[in-house]
């Protein structure tokens, strides 16, 4: 989906798993409309605790493009 903003089978919604490929901007907006409490963007070496946090979506982002998601 390399930058998308399409939505289609297995995409971002309620899933921590489906936001891969969505540009930052559309993946927090779908994020705050699927009910997540907080989303946390984690730009490329940038560090990170290791907690987890029920409710709180994790988005690795690198050139303003979701490479990788999950709850936590």
């Amino acid at each position: 989906m390399s930058g998308s903003d399409a939505v289609g089978a297995g995409a971002a919604g309620p899933d921590a798993e489906g936001y891969a490929g969505l540009r930052i901007e559309r993946a927090r907006e779908l994020a705050r409309r699927h009910g997540w409490a907080s989303v946390r963007v984690l730009e490329p070496g940038e560090l990170m605790t290791m907690e987890y946090r029920q409710g709180r979506l994790n988005l690795a982002v690198r050139d303003g493009v979701v490479e990788r998601s999950w709850e936590g």
